[in-house]
This record gives C-alpha cells, structure tokens and sequence, in this order.
C-alpha cells in the first residue's frame, strides 16, 4: 500500500534550466515525470513549483562535521540539517575528529550518526594515515568493507608528505576502486604561513603562503598517480599554477579530478586588509588572478566540482587577533548562491553545469550510488527546488550550523533552497528544516 505521506506532486518546476514539467514522488522515487506525472498525482501533497529550478540533490565531498570530539564547533546533527537547508542530499565528512576517523569503528559510528539525523546521506571519509601523523597507512581495507563502504580517503588539514607513503597509499586503494583526496600543501613551504604570499602579503606584515607550495605537491601527486594508475582527488584548489596542473595531468590521462570551494570563486587576499580571521582559510585566499583562472577552469571542465570544506569552528577561535584565528570558513547553507552569482549570473555555467558540478560528477567520485542519477524517472527522489529570483543578505545568526564564522557577513546573494527532497522525505520545506515526525 501507497504511503501517501511519501507522495508528492511537483508541478510546474524547471528542471535544470531546460524546461518546465511536472515531477511526481512516490516511496522515495521519482516515479514520472510530465504527463505521467499528472495522470497519476492523486493522493499526494502538492507544491506548486512555477518560477523554481529543480536541481539533483547536491553532494559535498568535502565536510567537515566534527563530530566525534568536537562538537562544541558542530555536531552530525546540526551541520546535516545546515546542509539540507543548503540543498545537499549528501555530504562526505573528512576524518580530522577527534578521535580520527582511521578505522572502521570510526567511520561507522560517524555514518549510523548521520542515519539517526536523517537530514541527509553521510559518508564517512577515512584517513589516509594512522591518526593524521603521515607515518603509518591507516586500516583502509577494514574502512573499505566496513558497514559504511568507505570510498574516499584523505589527510585533509595536513598533506601526506611523505612520496612513498603517498604511493602506496595510491595503490593500496586501487583494489576497491577508492580514491585518495590529497591536501597539497608543502608544510616546509608554509611554516608560519598566515595568508597568499604576494606584494599585499608585506604590506600587511603576515607571513606569506606561496602559491608553489601547493602547486608542487599537485605535480608530484599526478605523477604518482601516473605511475601506480589510481584515483586521485585534488583537494580546494586556490592558484592559477594548480589550474594548470590538473589541465596537463588530465591530457596525459591520469585518473585526477579536482574540486574547488566557493570562497576561492568569489573572495580575494582584499579581504585580509581587514586583519579580521573570519578570512583566514587552508588554503589561503589568492589574488584576482587566480580567481579569475579558477572561474575558467570550472567553466571548461578542468575542475571537476564545487565543494564546500565547510569548517565549523567555535567563536573563540575567530574571535581574535588575526595570527591566532583557526583556518577555516562555514560554507554548506551558502555554497549553490555564491556559485548562482559567480558562475551562472555571469554567462559562465548554466543550471545543468551546475547540477553536474554539484551533483552527478561528485556522487560519481565518492562512488555513492543512490546520489546524483538526475532527475530521471527510477531514480532516488533527491531534488532540491530553488527560487533563483531571491535575493538575501547573509546574517549568520540565521543560518542552522552550530558555528557562525561565515565570510560573506551582510553580503547579498542570489537564489534560495525553498525544498530539499532526501530519498522522497522532504527534510527542507519553504526554506525551513522540517523534523522527522512531520516528514
């Protein structure tokens, strides 16, 4: 028997940009579409979508939830709700907690977390050395067959340094179809390292943070790559050399992708005239030219996805003197608007590029098969509906993540996630969370 609580009937929405029709949701499945979709929307809750983009549930490969250890900063449950209320459906949660996620006890833990919340698909991210320290290979065998099938690995806030390690590390991944998702910084390079080393870098008196720090370990990591013929993933790339890079490894054929964040599409080293840390983020902020490359990359399909690295901290920690300040910036409930005014306002993607960008390519890396299969009829109902004609400013005392240290303060964007469809529940509905009893 039908659960008509489970039935909804979108009408009228513009999927992707590419036309209006109708949407009809039954026990979690996109069930018809147009005609169809009229013809059998009977016993359902309705929404009348004219004037909405209806988009793919969005997927983050790059979250940081906190949780276990440090949920004074966000816990699964808040940073998955600020996600929903982002538009995701999915969202990967990196192993820097405490303690690390570097064994299947961990990740599994982190994932039944993320089902108990129930506001979107939370999967783990294993590390890729034993407690972060870049000496030893975590279990990545026993993280790969755990309940949660971890799939992507990562250091992310430390490098893996160390070229061996980080071969085998390549290899090792290479029997479950993983894929390890480097942090590329030279930590020699960037000791004391407060923001991008450039002419404003002096003028402001914070030590530098060198473009080929990162650009460096990229070119070592394609290689590597190369030669062990395994997956890897480029983390928040930020400089026009790193651009490049990735152009030249994909025209040799390496197996690299790349992501890029919203702040490095819309922000600029500017913002460190203010000494506020709100600004202080790993990688650092860069110059307009490197902005500028970063726009074209994603536009050409050099850069894979957006994704967010969104970094919760408590207020403490940017409440402060500039050199003291975390790295690190929220993102999650602001990432589809600043790439709306950056990239699609701009000429430079359409709504299907972004569907691709933070749908499809990005389940596709993460290898999560229930996640960014489009809007097609079979598919797992995983939408959000978005009203490109409204424009907010920012204010973060508004916002559903526990932490408040979001750069864009008082900034006006454009568009907001009016409805976000996880698995057919609609966990956001006109653009506030809704509780499990009344999904």
């Amino acid at each position: 028997m039908t659960d008509s609580s489970r039935s909804w009937f979108i009408s009228s929405v513009d999927i992707c940009g590419e036309g209006s029709t109708d949407i009809l949701i039954r026990d979690g499945l996109i069930v018809a579409l147009g005609k169809e979709a009229r013809e059998g929307a009977h016993d359902t809750r309705r929404i009348n979508a004219d004037g909405l983009i209806a988009l793919p549930g969005l997927v983050d490969l790059h979250t940081h939830l906190r949780q276990p250890g440090q949920e004074d900063a966000e816990t699964i449950e808040t940073g998955t709700r600020a996600a929903a209320i982002g538009g995701y459906t999915a969202v990967h949660a990196m192993a820097n907690t405490t303690p690390v996620a570097d064994t299947a006890s961990v990740v599994d833990q982190v994932w039944e977390l993320g089902r108990e919340a129930g506001w979107v698909e939370v999967r783990p991210v294993g590390a890729v050395t034993q407690g972060l320290a870049g000496t030893h290979l975590s279990s990545m065998g026993a993280m790969a067959n755990a309940r949660s099938q971890v799939r992507v690995f990562s250091d992310d806030g430390k490098c893996v340094d160390d070229p061996v390690l980080m071969r085998r590390a390549l290899e090792y991944v290479k029997a479950f179809d993983g894929v390890v998702a480097q942090h590329c910084q030279d930590q020699g390079l960037t000791e004391g390292a407060q923001m991008n080393e450039s002419a404003l870098s002096g003028e402001l008196g914070l030590r530098g943070w060198p473009a080929v720090a990162e650009e460096a370990i990229i070119a070592r990591d394609i290689l590597l790559a190369q030669h062990v013929g395994s997956r890897l993933h480029v983390c928040h790339l930020s400089t026009a050399g790193s651009v490049d890079l990735i152009r030249w490894g994909k025209s040799m054929g390496v197996k690299v992708t790349a992501e890029v964040t919203p702040h490095h599409l819309l922000l600029t080293e500017e913002c460190a005239r203010s000494y506020d840390p709100i600004y202080k983020v790993n990688p650092p902020l860069r110059s307009a030219k490197d902005v500028e490359a970063l726009r074209e990359g994603l536009a050409d399909g050099t850069i894979d996805i957006v994704a967010t690295d969104h970094a919760p901290h408590p207020l403490e920690s940017k409440d402060c003197e500039w050199q003291s300040g975390a790295f690190g910036m929220t993102g999650l409930e602001t990432a589809l608007p600043i790439l709306i005014e950056t990239m699609v306002k701009t000429g430079r993607m359409t709504w299907k590029d972004l569907a691709r960008v933070f749908s499809t390519t990005p389940a596709r890396i993460g290898r999560v098969a229930s996640q960014g299969r489009g809007i097609v009829v079979g598919a797992p109902a995983n939408i959000t509906l978005v009203d490109p004609a409204v424009r907010r400013k920012v204010d973060p005392a508004a916002q559903w993540t526990r932490s408040t240290n979001t750069p864009y303060r008082g900034m006006e964007l454009p568009g907001q996630v009016l409805y976000t469809f996880h698995k057919g529940d609609s966990t956001v509905r006109e653009g506030k969370p809704v509780v499990q009893e009344e999904r």
